[in-house]
């Protein structure tokens, strides 16, 4: 039955018209924005998880600022300490020379003199944006890295960056070794000292350390502290409240170096002698080699390297060549930290580089459009609308030929 009122053929033809001019908007939104999920109602779940993987990767991109501004701190306090180094090792070869009796030690310490300013110069112009790494002690962090966990929690990981003190400043001296073994090098009532022992079974292959009492010591401090280099080895015990509080302060340090030497590994045998307050026997258990010994006593005010105001080679040479070897140890130890930690923060930067160029990728699978499936179906769908228009008029033309049943 044909009617004039309802053309359902029109109808077909203007709902699949309507279809049509749908997907193809679809289709040329895909293809100007270059996204398959542009918005919230392309895909609700897709775009919500995109755009969560989007903050995270502008939160990695201000964490690479980071990590390359620390990696750049770090490295300025590496080559302070590296070229700290350096200067300390020019001193010691002019502490060696002084070791002769012919030679003018005058001079000798005034060039001394010069570098240990050289070094004070060195690390107060080591600060990078601000930031100086190497004129007193403490902790830094940069941020390394965002973790997700399962819940969608975040927090902010961070790379501890331990301050290497190699400032010179504030040291006062306290007269807290008396050291002698059988060789006769002795120094009695001095903050440093130095001396070498034989191979085990040699002429001198044990010496002894003690430390002064606490009235010719002037006074221990907590937070003081004595180092002990053996050769290669390096020990340091740091007085407490509870050392300067006991009864006899140089038996309750001289038993603590003592176990802290035990501790180190360092090829030797250590007794505390309980007759003499204080002291303590190192006997060298090497064979073949010898050893040189030599300690440095830090007040708990001083710089890492604030022991450089004491040494004077017309007073002390022997106790200035230990001295300076406790010193080059604790300038290495700084570079050395500094070295680590750099690597540390240049592996994490090139990981979060990595992981960032991984997320975009991620996020593009899920919401980037395909353009070579775009064009197929754009072009696909332009000719369906074109068949649509003229279906659509042929089904509006029938009413048309309703006429000529009337003429």
């Amino acid at each position: 039955m044909s009617s004039i009122l309802t053309n359902n053929g029109a109808m077909v033809a203007l709902q699949t018209l309507k279809s049509i001019n749908s997907n193809l908007s679809d289709v040329q939104s895909q293809i100007s924005t270059g996204k398959s999920v542009g918005s919230a109602k392309d895909n609700s779940a897709v775009w919500a998880i995109s755009k969560v993987m989007e903050s995270d990767v502008k939160g990695f991109k201000a964490i690479s600022d980071s990590l390359s501004l620390g990696e750049a701190t770090v490295s300025v306090g590496r080559k302070a300490a590296e070229t700290v180094t350096d200067l300390l090792t020019d001193m010691k070869e002019k502490i060696v020379a002084s070791q002769e009796d012919n030679v003018d030690k005058v001079k000798i310490q005034a060039d001394i003199s010069a570098l240990r300013d050289q070094i004070t110069t060195v690390v107060g112009a080591a600060q990078f944006n601000g930031l100086n790494l190497v004129d007193s002690a403490g902790t830094v962090n940069v941020l390394g890295s965002l973790d997700r966990d399962a819940a969608g929690n975040v927090t902010a990981s961070n790379i501890a960056v331990t301050k290497q003190n190699l400032s010179t400043g504030s040291y006062a001296a306290k007269a807290v070794f008396d050291t002698t073994n059988t060789d006769g090098v002795s120094a009695d009532g001095a903050d440093t000292f130095g001396f070498a022992l034989d191979a085990s079974g040699g002429t001198v292959d044990a010496g002894t350390i003690e430390f002064e009492d606490p009235a010719a010591a002037d006074a221990w401090a907590a937070g003081d502290s004595v180092t002990i280099r053996l050769g290669d080895d390096t020990v340091t015990y740091t007085i407490t409240q509870e050392d300067v509080d006991a009864t006899a302060t140089e038996d309750v340090i001289a038993v603590g170096v003592k176990s802290a030497i035990e501790a180190s590994g360092a090829n030797v045998t250590v007794d505390y002698d309980t007759t003499t307050p204080g002291r303590v026997t190192i006997t060298n258990a090497d064979t073949t080699d010898g050893l040189h010994i030599s300690g440095q006593f830090n007040n708990a005010s001083s710089g890492g390297l604030g022991a450089l105001a004491a040494i004077d080679v017309t007073s002390g040479a022997s106790a200035a060549l230990g001295s300076i070897e406790t010193l080059i140890g604790t300038a290495i130890d700084a570079a050395a930290a500094f070295g680590s930690v750099e690597g540390r923060i240049e592996i994490q930067s090139d990981f979060v580089s990595n992981l960032s160029d991984s997320l975009k990728s991620g996020i593009g699978a899920m919401v980037d459009a395909n353009m070579e499936e775009a064009s197929a179906r754009l072009t696909a769908l332009q000719t369906q609308q074109q068949l649509g228009v003229q279906s659509l008029s042929i089904a509006n033309s029938a009413p048309e030929t309703l006429l000529s049943l009337f003429r």
